[in-house]
């Protein structure tokens, strides 16, 4: 299955249904760890803000985890990398799901030693359904006939504060992935 820019660009636009916590502070980290570890499942994405000279590299400035109905926006551009995220991105008992995890360990491991632990690749795990679009956007509209904004992607990701269209642009990558996985998971189980 594939499907193109201009009928992405028909579809209805997807919106983050659930609350967006954003974690900017060493107090706000251990609360979310705390909610997060009562799950089995979770998704997972980072963003870095863009370089636009050569040779110029940014750490990653936010790692996004979140469930069905929460997303927890982890600002590392603020508060680095704390180790009580180890207690999530290590736990062999939460499985994270994301997309293209290969970038997103690289740019983890600029801000910390850990050695990620019990995580899905969407890319790879879409190809049993036939899908052969491997970006986000595209799984997502071919998964569920609407489309999600990438007008944010290229924003400042360690701006003093985030807007609401920057969390809302976070928060959806994460959950989209989750979502994803939980839909195909299910049709996968039912046949």
């Amino acid at each position: 299955m594939k499907i193109d820019k201009e009928q992405i660009a028909e579809l209805p636009l997807e919106t983050f249904p659930g609350r967006i916590i954003v974690v900017d502070n060493a107090a706000g980290v251990q609360p979310a760890v705390d909610y997060l570890s009562a799950f089995s499942m979770i998704g997972f994405d980072t963003e870095t803000k863009p370089a636009f000279q050569r040779g110029v590299i940014h750490k990653v400035a936010l790692l996004q985890l979140s469930t069905d109905d929460t997303c927890f926006l982890f600002r590392l551009n603020k508060i680095g990398y704390p180790d009580a995220l180890d207690a999530i991105i290590c736990n062999a008992d939460i499985q994270k799901i994301g997309l293209s995890l290969r970038d997103d360990f690289a740019a983890i491991r600029k801000r910390s030693t850990t050695s990620p632990n019990n995580f899905l690749d969407l890319q790879s795990f879409v190809k049993q359904f036939d899908i052969e679009d491997l970006s986000l956007q595209k799984i997502y509209a071919l998964v569920f006939g609407k489309k999600l904004s990438k007008n944010q992607r290229l924003s400042n990701w360690e701006a003093p504060h985030l807007t609401p269209a920057q969390q809302a642009y976070a928060a959806i990558d994460a959950w989209a992935c989750l979502r994803i996985y939980n839909h195909l998971n299910a049709l996968k189980v039912a046949l």
